[in-house]
């Protein structure tokens, strides 16, 4: 049955195969003018419908190496090579199918994601006794996974795949995380905490509350990703079309060269037989796609060609702050009221206005708001100003968060705090007067210094910070991790107008919140970090993040420059190896249908060599959270210079003042 499917999928394969069988058998019965119109008409039609391909292809302003085949194809007709002719279009066909071939091989990553996506969902249904509202019995009733809605409940059996995103129930469980983050380790989530979709349940059954719709949660956020990966096929086309022209002149210039010394057509014929371009057509493609595959495999969606080649070639990069180069979990150290406010009265006024908020300070005050016990208030209204801060009317009182010249416009008495280094605070105002100030401390990620200092090494000639927060705050995290050029308390169409200005080109955006999706998308290359790279950041980026770590960045970069190599050497093997049998075949050594045949073997190198894109070399960079082990890569000089910025970090004199970066 599967050779009868490729039969199916392959049809030109089958007859191209069925017809040089028929005209062998009637070339060796001596049917000689039968055979030769046999491959003539066949051929033709072949020709037929590759030149309409052609024209097509020229319409859309895509000029290509088809050219190259369609002449060889009429050369070898012409000088009554027809074997030769049904072998080239053989080879051409068969090379659709090496490369389906080659191609699901080197995507095999992306699909097992769409594969493993989850299908069905055990929901557990209460049961009351008739009459009554007590429950009596539960059954477990299986459903679409699209059926679940927010609010049900659950059960996740030994080794299956958790359906939705959901907060658990159980005790405790440990989830194989491995296809949504790269992670191979297991992890363990308590009662209380989110399990992602996507994740695989361990040696015990769970029970878990849904928190989102299947069309939401995150492992169907990454599969939407995944396509629009796995689709993207114009940036590889565009790859070989750069070989194209000179290629086709160089494979003319030698054939017409061995036909006017040799005086002989048929020369022309046998040159041009072993400059088919299959392997130029199909190398790029299978690299391509070998780089995604490896890519998703470590938790890196990278969205296509175009976006693998800018990687490779980066020479400048921007980092927001808050969140990207910074934990993203900043804690409350302390809060200062003003105007007869007692603490904890600002801390739960603050927090209910911070509920409606996305930022993420916003969700360290509501934690801590928790941590105390206070009870959040629910809004009459709210509004929020994106990277300024959020007013709401809360029983009645109009409370205001934020930067402080947000704040200061409504209540004209507030001051600025004095901070510490690497401190941020939020303001706050209430019914138009001053209320306080609630401090905060977001610390540098534990890799960003390696990482930064593993781009300049590579040849990232410019690195930058861009972010809205204060410079104080600034200007301390980017000397903890080695960042020299810091543009701060900027609002979105200013770093959007930054990064088209930064020099030299291609420049890399790497960011994490809501108000970043606009100067990713404007970036060369748009870096979402962690699992908010499933929002709007992520679906501005070109590459998302699927571990919230600053490290996979590295990763992404690696793998861009590994599989562009891979792609271009690729390509260069093939024309190599055509190039140097057209020299032979100049001679006359090299028979037409020995020319055709032997091509194909060179197809096979090249896709074989393509294929190493799935692999290669370690980044150098690890990031598991020791220090040492994140700068064994460096050379000793810039070791050193690490552990400089390691020991002063915490004396840096600096201070900060703006949550909103």
């Amino acid at each position: 049955m599967r050779s009868f499917r490729v039969l199916w999928r392959y049809p030109e394969i089958t007859t191209t195969v069925v017809l040089l069988a028929t005209v062998l058998v009637l070339h060796t019965v001596s049917e000689y003018t039968v055979g030769r119109w046999v491959a003539i008409a066949y051929v033709g039609v072949f020709v037929g419908w590759t030149l309409v391909g052609m024209v097509r292809d020229v319409l859309r302003g895509h000029v290509g190496l088809d050219v190259l085949a369609v002449v060889a194809m009429v050369a070898t007709l012409a000088v009554e090579e027809y074997i030769a002719s049904l072998i080239i279009v053989l080879m051409l066909s068969g090379g659709r199918a090496l490369e389906d071939f080659a191609a699901r091989r080197a995507k095999r990553d992306l699909t097992a994601l769409l594969d493993r996506s989850p299908r069905v969902a055990h929901v557990l249904r209460h049961l009351a006794a008739p009459g009554t509202d007590e429950v009596h019995d539960t059954v477990v009733d299986d459903v679409v996974v699209d059926d679940v809605v927010v609010g049900d409940v659950l059960l996740v059996r030994p080794g299956e795949i958790v359906p939705v995103d959901g907060v658990l129930l159980s005790e405790g469980a440990t989830f194989d995380e491995s296809s949504l983050t790269g992670e191979s380790l297991p992890v363990t989530r308590k009662a209380g905490e989110e399990a992602s979709s996507g994740a695989v349940n361990g040696t015990r059954a769970v029970r878990m509350r849904a928190v989102r719709r299947s069309a939401d949660s995150q492992y169907q956020q990454i599969v939407a990703l995944v396509r629009a990966a796995e689709d993207s096929r114009a940036p590889v086309v565009r790859l070989a079309d750069r070989f194209a022209v000179p290629f086709t002149a160089v494979s003319l210039v030698l054939a017409g060269t061995a036909w006017t010394i040799s005086g002989d057509p048929t020369r022309f014929a046998e040159v041009l037989v072993l400059a088919t371009p299959c392997p130029l057509l199909i190398a790029a493609p299978v690299a391509f796609l070998g780089g995604l595959s490896r890519s998703a495999r470590s938790g890196v969606i990278i969205k296509g060609g175009t976006v693998i080649e800018q990687l490779a070639r980066l020479r400048s990069a921007a980092f927001d702050k808050t969140g990207t180069l910074t934990q993203g979990r900043p804690d409350l150290v302390a809060v200062r009221p003003a105007g007869g406010f007692a603490a904890d009265e600002l801390l739960l006024l603050a927090a209910s206005a911070e509920q409606y908020s996305s930022h993420v300070f916003a969700d360290s005050i509501r934690r801590a708001a928790a941590e105390r016990g206070l009870d959040l208030l629910a809004a009459d209204e709210a509004v929020e100003v994106a990277t300024n801060g959020v007013t709401a009317v809360l029983e009645g009182r109009s409370v205001v968060v934020g930067k402080p010249d947000y704040v200061a416009s409504v209540a004209a008495e507030t001051t600025r705090a004095a901070l510490g280094s690497g401190q941020a605070a939020a303001y706050v105002a209430v019914d138009g007067r001053f209320a306080g100030v609630l401090v905060l401390a977001d610390d540098p990620r534990p890799e960003s210094s390696a990482v930064v200092s593993w781009l300049r090494a590579q040849g990232i000639e410019h690195v930058t910070m861009l972010t809205g927060d204060a410079r104080p705050t600034a200007e301390s995290i980017a000397r903890q991790v080695g960042i020299d050029d810091v543009r701060a308390e900027l609002l979105p169409p200013e770093k959007v107008r930054l990064a088209a200005e930064l020099r030299p080109r291609p420049v890399m955006m790497v960011g994490d919140g809501v108000n970043d999706a606009p100067v990713l998308a404007a970036a060369d290359v748009g870096v979402a970090m962690g699992a908010k790279g499933a929002t709007a950041a992520g679906d501005a980026a070109g590459v998302v993040l699927l571990v919230d770590s600053l490290g996979k960045v590295v990763d992404a970069v690696s793998i861009g420059r590994h599989t562009l190599r891979v792609a271009l050497t690729a390509i260069w093997i093939g024309i190599g190896l055509s190039i140097g049998l057209m020299l032979v075949a100049m001679t006359g050594a090299i028979p037409a249908v020995a020319g055709a045949l032997v091509q194909e073997l060179v197809d096979l190198a090249t896709i074989l060599y393509a294929l190493r894109a799935l692999g290669g070399p370690p980044s150098g960079l690890a990031t598991d959270g020791h220090s040492r082990a994140r700068r064994e890569w460096l050379p000793s000089g810039a070791r050193e210079a690490g552990a400089k910025v390691g020991r002063s970090g915490g004396l840096l004199e600096s201070s900060g003042e703006d949550p909103e970066g």
